[in-house]
């Protein structure tokens, strides 16, 4: 009897040996390789304080380094030229020659606020219905905050890449003061106009200095252009004060 158990007991434990394996590892749960699933690892190497994309952050240092080494903090400068009238005024007003000074701060290499004074005198001529010839001095100064977008000349021929065109958009303060040849005050008012123009500086002495040229449109409209000019309140002229103000400056300036 004991060597017929012996003969299958042999046997049996061998295949509950090879089944074993299975069995254990049906019990137990599968491991998230075996089941294709990846997980995440984190990079011990990872800055968790960098910035999403690394380009940038070169692009912005190069930005910021080449704005010190080439740019301008801010510039001081002289203004000088000529004014003139436009539609109705240009008729019966002479050519100004106004003066003033400026400073223009600088965010970028591109972009500036520039704050302005200019003032200078016109003289207006003009005849009652009488033929009554009338002398007016007008003085008209100007306060500004404009905006000064720079283009990029970089790429352009060796000869012009020195050159800065602009362009400058703002508003300003007008104020008018007018006199009959110096006798007695007319009007004394100001009024808020809106300026645009494009302009040209070119570098002087290793770029320390520079020297600029600037065409810009006034548009500002005073309270009495669409009244009649008249002599002693009575005697009319048929002239209506209409227009607007152009400048054509020159402007030399210390970079800093």
């Amino acid at each position: 009897m004991s060597h017929i158990l012996r003969y299958f007991y042999t046997p049996c434990l061998s295949l509950l040996l090879i089944l074993s394996p299975h069995f254990a590892k049906a019990d137990l749960p599968q491991s998230p390789l075996d089941a294709g699933i990846l997980l995440a690892q984190a990079d011990p190497t990872a800055d968790p304080f960098a910035d999403y994309s690394e380009f940038e952050e070169t692009a912005e240092e190069e930005k910021d380094i080449n704005f010190f080494k080439n740019g301008r903090f801010f510039t001081i400068g002289l203004i000088f030229g000529a004014r003139d009238f436009t539609e109705n005024l240009a008729s019966i007003g002479d050519t100004a020659t106004p003066f003033g000074i400026l400073l223009s701060y600088f965010f970028d290499l591109r972009f500036a606020m520039q704050f302005s004074y200019i003032t200078g005198d016109h003289n207006l001529r003009f005849t009652g219905e009488s033929g009554t010839p009338v002398s007016v001095t007008t003085g008209l100064s100007q306060f500004s905050i404009d905006f000064k977008y720079y283009f990029n000349t970089q790429n352009v021929t060796k000869g012009l890449a020195d050159l800065n065109p602009y362009l400058i958009a703002g508003f300003g303060q007008v104020e008018r003061d007018s006199s009959e040849d110096g006798n007695f005050r007319l009007v004394k008012d100001s009024n808020l106009g809106v300026n645009i123009g494009v302009g040209l500086e070119i570098p002087i002495l290793q770029r320390d200095m520079y020297m600029g040229a600037q065409v810009a449109y006034h548009v500002v409209n005073f309270e009495d252009e669409n009244t009649e000019i008249t002599l002693n309140d009575s005697e009319p002229t048929g002239i209506y004060p209409t227009g607007d103000l152009i400048t054509y400056t020159a402007v030399i300036g210390v970079n800093f």
